[in-house]
């Protein structure tokens, strides 16, 4: 098997997209929807600042130096697109018999009359997160943080969970149907 001595991951900034690295490895990327920073810090990788573009290069990697080296990679490259272009998740809501009721109340998603239950079930939105509810059973999560807006959308779905009941047969709830 042949030992690579170097892996080198390159991440370009296109035009309207500022990065700056500072010395204690955090990466600041402004764009025109937001600004977005984040600390990349490990003995074994190195990230720089060349050209028009971000370089995370590490020196004889190990399997999980490579890999870390390819996270890295990725995480760049999901905050240059967040900056320019955003995420959006769209979910929509089933319902068989009951129907349910979807709204924003601050920094809560509300799920209202789930199965006939008079307790509402509540999910956190996090920080820098939109959601909004179109057409009563479409939910549109959006924002320039790829992790938030996902994590808002997995507390979403996992807030209408079915317990102690066959899944098969009361399908209920709030499903991911589509990411942009």
């Amino acid at each position: 098997m042949v030992k690579l001595d170097r892996i080198e991951h390159s991440v370009t900034i296109p035009e309207g997209v500022n990065a700056t690295l500072s010395e204690d490895g955090v990466v600041t990327i402004q764009g025109p929807k937001g600004s977005l920073s984040r600390q990349f810090v490990n003995s074994n990788i190195s990230l720089f600042q060349e050209g028009g573009g971000l370089i995370v290069r590490t020196d004889m990697p190990r399997r999980k130096i490579k890999a870390l080296a390819g996270t890295w990679n990725a995480h760049l490259n999901n905050m240059v697109r967040g900056v320019t272009d955003g995420f959006t998740y769209n979910l929509k809501a089933v319902y068989s018999h009951f129907p349910m009721t979807l709204a924003v109340k601050g920094n809560k998603f509300v799920v209202n009359n789930y199965f006939g239950e008079k307790v509402p079930r509540s999910a956190e939105i996090i920080q820098g997160v939109e959601v909004k509810v179109n057409n009563k059973t479409d939910v549109v999560v959006t924002g320039i943080n790829k992790e938030n807006v996902g994590q808002t959308a997995a507390n979403i779905e996992r807030c209408v969970t079915v317990k102690k009941r066959d899944r098969r047969v009361f399908q209920d709830g709030i499903y991911l149907v589509g990411k942009e």
